[in-house]
């Protein structure tokens, strides 16, 4: 069977290199140097294992990785940023939401199949965006002949100068309609009225989500609504319209093959919160959430075959990437046969004072930029001074050493707390040109942390 590579990701990332990838990231996430670097040749040996022969390809496993570290260190960031340079299709989940099978909960399953979601919703985008330019023409036709039902021609007009003087007609209106002077005008068109779903009961020992599956295979007219005529204005008419058009050009059996095929091969699970069921059981019965989760959880990592309603998809050679701050528990308190499903163990640092300086001003998303494009749509320019930026550094290292230490989320909190004022006024200040200074970090930010109590409630 020959290995899929996502066109995508072919272009986007087969040619970049370890070292490349690394340098992306850094756009993005201040440090956490050996994250990146273990992200980094997991992505590479993807492109490699799509090079070898399908029988090898089919041998090579992906190496998962767990990541060590504290709250707020760039965990997440990391995985979700290394999925979009990849153009993966990508899904977070929280490992404590699951709950052992046969208890009410969810369904470890559940996650291969909201990856599958994510990379139908993915391919049909793509799809969608190749054919947007055939389905606008359709659409407009379609709208044409409502906005210009074909007129008796005169008995003495020839036949082909009334074609031509109607075909003339319809390019005005096609030129109307495209800068938008049609918009107000009601057309009558043919839509599908949402179904309203009926209850159902749930017979216990069945999940939602096997239930999902084939519900719309056993009573197929209960989801599509009936048709009803509708008189709307033309801009809602059009938007609808082109929706149909691009139901009838884009195959959904091919998008749901092309996207069962990219997340088999391509895609990446991010198990956030494994500590949470790293305890063993005791004495007390079976924790259904804790070690029952992590038997569960094994045969998805190691590789099996999962029932999605676009068909089956193999776990094989899912990138999976699990990360907690093991505060409580210690990796080797998961069980032994899911520790061997994570070859790679890196541990991310905890960020200080200089971290905080870089992740305000350094990345692309930098807190400092957001702010300032946030208050230029006020009209408000904003600029903020080394030392205020520093002084913000000192504020939220201070408020984690006093309080819980949630690393870079701190930042985001005191942004808040130094920009309310302006945030609040913005639309109503005359002065539209404000210079933040260490001394107005001060005045905002310098009683509350100097408050213990008031800290912990306030920042």
């Amino acid at each position: 069977m020959p290995i899929y590579l996502p066109e995508s990701l072919s272009a986007a990332a087969e040619s970049m290199t370890p070292r490349q990838i690394v340098r992306e990231l850094d756009r993005y996430v201040v440090g956490q140097h050996r994250a990146k670097r273990a992200v980094a040749i997991a992505l590479r040996n993807r492109m490699r294992r799509q090079k070898l022969a399908p029988e090898m390809a089919e041998e090579v496993a992906p190496k998962n990785i767990l990541m060590i570290g504290p709250t707020g260190v760039g965990k997440t960031e990391i995985a979700r940023r290394l999925a979009r340079l990849a153009q993966s299709p990508f899904l977070k989940v929280e490992a404590s939401k699951f709950t052992e099978v046969g208890y009410v909960g969810r369904d470890v399953e559940s996650m291969v199949r909201d990856l599958v979601e994510i990379a139908v919703d993915m391919v049909r985008g793509e799809r969608v965006a190749e054919v947007q330019h055939k389905a606008e023409r359709a659409a407009e036709d379609r709208l044409l002949d409502l906005l210009l039902p074909p007129p008796p021609a005169p008995p003495d007009l020839d036949p082909a100068h009334a074609r031509e003087q109607a075909r003339a007609t319809r390019e005005r209106f096609r030129e109307q309609l495209r800068e938008g002077r049609l918009d107000e005008r009601v057309v009558e068109i043919e839509m599908r009225e949402k179904p309203s779903f009926p209850s159902f009961e749930i017979i216990a020992g069945t999940s939602v989500e096997e239930v999902g599956i084939n519900m719309k295979d056993m009573l197929p007219g209960l989801f599509q609504g009936r048709p009803k005529n509708r008189r709307v204005k033309v801009s809602e008419a059009k938007e609808y319209l082109l929706q149909e058009e691009q139901q009838k050009l884009v195959d959904m059996e091919s998008v749901a093959k092309v996207a069962v095929d990219r997340v088999e091969q391509a895609g990446i699970i991010f198990v956030d919160e494994i500590d949470k069921i790293a305890g063993r059981e005791g004495g007390h019965g079976p924790d259904v959430s804790r070690e029952g989760v992590q038997r569960d959880i094994l045969p998805i990592i190691e590789g099996t075959t999962v029932n999605t309603k676009h068909g089956m998809v193999r776990t094989d050679h899912i990138l999976f990437i699990a990360a907690g701050a093991f505060h409580v528990s210690k990796p080797s308190d998961l069980i032994p046969e899911l520790q061997g499903r994570f070859p790679i163990r890196v541990e991310l640092d905890s960020l200080g004072r200089d971290d905080f300086v870089r992740i305000l001003t350094e990345p692309q998303n930098a807190l400092v930029k957001q702010y300032t494009a946030l208050l230029e749509t006020e009209g408000l320019a904003i600029t903020f001074l080394p030392d205020a930026v520093e002084r913000v550094a000192d504020f939220a290292t201070r408020v984690n050493d006093i309080a819980e230490n949630i690393g870079a989320r701190r930042l985001h909190t005191v942004m808040e707390k130094l920009l309310d004022e302006i945030s609040f006024e913005a639309p109503d200040m005359a002065e539209k040109s404000i210079i933040i200074d260490a001394a107005y970090v001060d005045r905002m930010l310098a009683d509350i942390v100097k408050n213990e109590d008031l800290t912990r409630y306030i920042l």
